[in-house]
């Protein structure tokens, strides 16, 4: 009996341990791990590369995204995924080409509502759980409008914000007038101005996360339309009658406003993390795509959002991490479908190879030399009936009117047409499109 009594006790004690151990794990996968960084990836809407101060545009006030730019990583041939707004969000998130994560174009909120990013794809907010990281999402997703394909069923904590393209920016009404603010996969109406309320509830994750790695996910709505400054009213209602786009005549003051409260907004992240976090935590600030045509500017480059020129995709990007990214400017061809990698280098938790069609430019941003492969990419863009590759210094532009090559180092804004000067570069890149377009199988969303 004695010897029972021993093993169970034997026992009782095993199983007590496993559950400290447990318990002790649980705790330090939620705490901060060393060498990983906490990711705040800021990301605008409709931002074109010639609307910030650090990118040629003084007019504009933009002093605390200027101060990252002058202080880290300023990225001049950074270019967005998608031409418009849904699939570089895909591609950001799955690190493929949208048209691999089934995203080629915006999921609207008049025809798409039953449609959403494939739940197969594994997200960066999943692979940073897996990690350990807590997740968060405050903003704009626009990646499915039904619960089953949100932000909570793609690997996010938390959610507060909207899934439309755009949403009044004080009633936060969608354009098709439906009520479109959540928490969760819960509407949940909030009063704000939008820039400010993502950035608030922002604030509040980084200060209740302060123990714990996490990834920060605060895609705004500046400066998409509706063009509402941050001392303007409620335009929209439900089921209403409204302008789209706003009913404000002086379009170029209102952008401009909206621009600098996102600027304004940057800065209070950046002050929060200042507080303690800033020394472990890298900031990344981009646009998911070109300018709006006749608001904002994507000078020097031709074309604007929804074209595959670069007006369309080359966009801001910034890389701020202190004392690890050192002030630098760079002209390396980097990708919205970089970003899954390389955050996953600096985590030091690789995906499975194969599993991403970007690359990892953890050695740009840490200084370190490049891999031949970031320096010799064949890229591809496709939106509608136009489709563009570029293998530097070279780009291909097909629309239904015109084949043309331009070599970018020469003719950066794209007004030369060489194609009749250089015919087999034109078809040899033009077959690197037809093969990559052949090998695409995923169903598209596309619009």
């Amino acid at each position: 009996m004695r010897v029972q009594l021993s093993h169970a006790w034997l026992l009782f004690l095993y199983i007590v341990c496993c559950c400290c151990s447990s318990r002790t794990d649980n705790q330090q996968q939620n705490q901060t791990t060393p060498g990983k960084p906490n990711i705040v990836l800021i990301m605008a809407d409709d931002l074109g590369y010639g609307d910030l101060s650090c990118y040629g545009k003084p007019k504009i006030n933009t002093p605390n995204i200027d101060n990252l730019a002058e202080t880290g990583l300023r990225l001049t041939n950074y270019h967005s995924n998608g031409v418009v707004c849904s699939p570089t969000r895909a591609a950001l998130l799955t690190g493929l080409y949208p048209q691999e994560a089934g995203v080629e174009g915006v999921v609207t909120a008049k025809s798409h509502r039953n449609l959403g990013m494939n739940l197969d794809h594994y997200t960066l907010a999943e692979f940073l759980k897996d990690a350990g990281y807590a997740t968060a999402i405050f903003g704009k997703w626009h990646l499915g409008y039904q619960a089953k394909y949100g932000p909570l069923a793609q690997g996010f904590d938390h959610f507060r914000g909207f899934v439309s393209g755009n949403i009044d920016y004080f009633s936060h009404i969608d354009q098709e007038g439906y009520e479109d603010w959540w928490q969760g996969a819960e509407l949940h109406p909030e009063e704000g101005y939008l820039t400010e309320l993502v950035t608030d509830h922002g604030i509040d994750f980084i200060k209740s996360h302060k123990d714990s790695s996490f990834f920060l996910y605060l895609p705004h709505g500046a400066p998409h339309y509706p063009y509402q400054g941050p001392e303007d009213e409620a335009e929209r209602a439900l089921g209403g009658d409204f302008k789209v786009s706003g009913k404000r005549e002086d379009v170029d003051q209102a952008y401009q406003e909206m621009i600098e409260s996102l600027d304004k907004n940057v800065g209070r992240i950046v002050q929060t993390l200042e507080e303690e976090l800033l020394d472990n935590t890298l900031i990344i600030f981009c646009s998911d795509n070109g300018a709006t045509p006749k608001v904002g500017s994507n000078a020097p480059y031709r074309g604007h959002k929804g074209q595959v020129y670069e007006g369309g995709h080359r966009v801001p990007a910034i890389f701020y991490w202190k004392e690890k990214i050192k002030k630098s400017l760079s002209d390396e061809l980097v990708l919205s479908m970089d970003l899954f990698p390389t955050i996953a280098d600096l985590v030091a938790e690789k995906p499975e190879p194969g599993n991403y069609s970007g690359i990892s430019i953890a050695d740009l941003l840490l200084g370190k030399p490049t891999e031949a492969e970031s320096q010799d990419r064949t890229v591809f863009w496709r939106f509608k009936n136009q489709k563009a590759v570029t293998k530097e210094p070279w780009k291909v532009v097909i629309t239904p009117s015109s084949s043309e090559l331009f070599n970018l180092a020469d003719d950066p804004s794209e007004t030369i047409n060489l194609k009749d000067s250089f015919p087999e570069i034109f078809v040899d890149l033009t077959e690197s499109l037809e093969n990559w377009e052949d090998n695409l199988t995923e169903e598209l969303i596309s619009q």
